[in-house]
């Protein structure tokens, strides 16, 4: 199914700010903060970087939003028939072809390759219980797709062609969860394709766990990070691993966004342990993303936080409230921010080393 292109007028409005930090290795001149307004009133959680200029977002409203300049202005577009849809989830190619996903029923994967003119339905399913969490991919043909259970297994999908077709994964491949254990499509985060084979993917609910696989989500194994778990608003959110030892983890209680209490873990041997950081982010978190081997960024409803010292330990890096998702830019120079209303945060670095 195609759908046909109709743009939103837009409305642009900056705001630049410097973000002074009390540390020998950062000063001001190492981070510019910036603000743009994409002209709609669409929430996005689906964020996907290609290079320092070209990024998508996807959102509520059945909107999408590309900018091929850096976050200085955005082509924004209800994808026609869409107009209801929450679409939580996008990954990008290049400035033209993206793919993007719906969290809700039915479940729908779209694919673009003019740039959003047209989109074509290439994945449907109409199951009360398929609802899909996010998307990523290990290179431009081969990646993965999950969601929330359907009969008890995690729905997992897999395309071998760039997105033009999904297969459902053999039932032995697809994790069993209990009961009352899903994922968060808060920011797409909560699934991350690393090397050539490694595949991670993190649940909720009344248990939280990070999902390793070796070999591309054919069989699995589980870390069990003592994050806040227990109630359907509880666990993991986001993580990110640096490497195969190195990584981090944010969440907390959807519910009571100001709790600090067991919202962030830090693992230095490849999640056989987990550490509580010495100062917690303010309140639950949504995402997290590194931008070199020390340094790490988190944001949620409450503010952004950041971290020196690889997880443990954060600090308040701005109060600016409502982004629900951070991702960086392969060059690690730019960290690009979306969520309430519209609002994109750009973030530049400068003096860091890369990763």
């Amino acid at each position: 199914m195609v759908a046909d292109y109709k743009p939103i007028q837009l409305k642009i409005v900056v705001v630049l700010s410097f973000l002074f930090l009390s540390t020998s290795r950062i000063s001001a001149q190492d981070f510019l903060f910036r603000i743009s307004d994409t002209g709609t009133s669409s929430n996005f959680r689906g964020l996907s970087v290609v290079n320092d200029s070209v990024i998508w977002m996807a959102g509520t409203d059945g909107t999408v939003c590309r900018s091929s300049d850096g976050g200085n202005n955005f082509d924004c577009i209800v994808v026609p028939g869409c107009d209801t849809l929450d679409f939580r989830s996008v990954y990008a190619f290049s400035a033209s072809s993206a793919i993007i996903a719906n969290a809700g029923t039915p479940a729908r994967i779209y694919r673009t390759d003019d740039a959003g003119k047209s989109w074509s339905i290439v994945y449907e399913n109409d199951h009360k219980e398929a609802f899909i969490n996010g998307i990523d991919f290990w290179d431009e043909k081969t990646g993965i797709c999950y969601g929330d259970p359907v009969l008890g297994l995690m729905l997992l999908l897999k395309t071998t062609d760039g997105g033009w077709s999904w297969r459902l994964m053999h039932p032995e491949s697809r994790p069993l969860l209990v009961d009352n254990e899903f994922s968060f499509a808060a920011s797409g985060t909560g699934i991350r394709c690393y090397d050539d084979e490694r595949l991670m993917i993190s649940t909720g609910g009344e248990i939280s766990r990070l999902l390793h696989s070796s070999n591309q989500g054919i069989s699995w194994q589980q870390m069990l990070p003592p994050i806040i778990q227990g109630k359907s608003s509880t666990g993991i959110f986001s993580f990110d691993f640096r490497d195969t030892l190195n990584g981090a983890i944010v969440g907390g209680d959807y519910l009571m966004d100001t709790l600090s209490e067991k919202n962030a873990f830090y693992t230095t041997d490849g999640g056989l342990t987990w550490n509580a950081p010495e100062t917690s982010p303010r309140g639950y978190r949504e995402c997290i993303t590194y931008l070199n081997n020390d340094t790490l960024f988190t944001c949620g409803p409450t503010g952004i936080d950041l971290s020196l010292d690889g997880g443990h330990s954060w600090r308040p890096f701005s109060d600016e409230k409502g982004f629900h998702v951070v991702r960086k830019s392969p060059s690690g120079h730019v960290l690009f921010l979306a969520g309430k209303r519209g609002r994109v945060g750009i973030l530049r670095a400068g003096n860091l080393e890369k990763p």
